[in-house]
């Protein structure tokens, strides 16, 4: 499958959760391995985020039965504290997120280029899982 430059997959979640408090639990790796898996058999074992222009996060994220796992990885290209963060991921392809206040709500928007291996349908419902999982946890937690 030829990749088309022109395809970007967006998902998009709604956290009734402050700004501040969106950032916090999106970038913290204490927090990042409590959210980031897109289905309940799967689970982030380690986090480590440097997040300036240049850092480097990982996420080693694996299957809970010890099956396979993989290292999700990339390099920060632009952040604006609060509003967007931007990075190339190991294998080349570029994501933006960006956060913005809505009310009393904080909208979180990650726009990624698609890989080859999986369907835009099946990696859009990957991420969008993941995401929807971030906001079950930021709404869940006290304080």
């Amino acid at each position: 499958m030829e990749k088309d430059k022109k395809t970007k997959i967006t998902v998009r979640a709604a956290i009734d959760a402050s700004l501040e408090r969106v950032w916090k639990f999106w970038t913290d790796p204490e927090h990042i391995t409590h959210w980031n898996h897109a289905s309940d058999d799967w689970h982030t074992t380690h986090a480590s985020n440097d997040l300036k222009v240049g850092g480097k996060f990982l996420s080693h994220m694996a299957a809970k039965d010890g099956s396979m796992g993989f290292d999700f990885e990339g390099t920060y290209t632009k952040i604006e504290l609060h509003e967007s963060i931007e990075y190339v991921m190991a294998d080349g392809r570029e994501v933006k997120i960006s956060f913005s206040k809505k009310g009393n709500e904080t909208v979180v928007d990650e726009t990624f280029d698609p890989e080859n291996t999986h369907s835009i349908e099946m990696q859009q419902a990957g991420w969008q899982a993941i995401l929807d999982n971030f906001r079950k946890y930021v709404e869940s937690k006290e304080g």
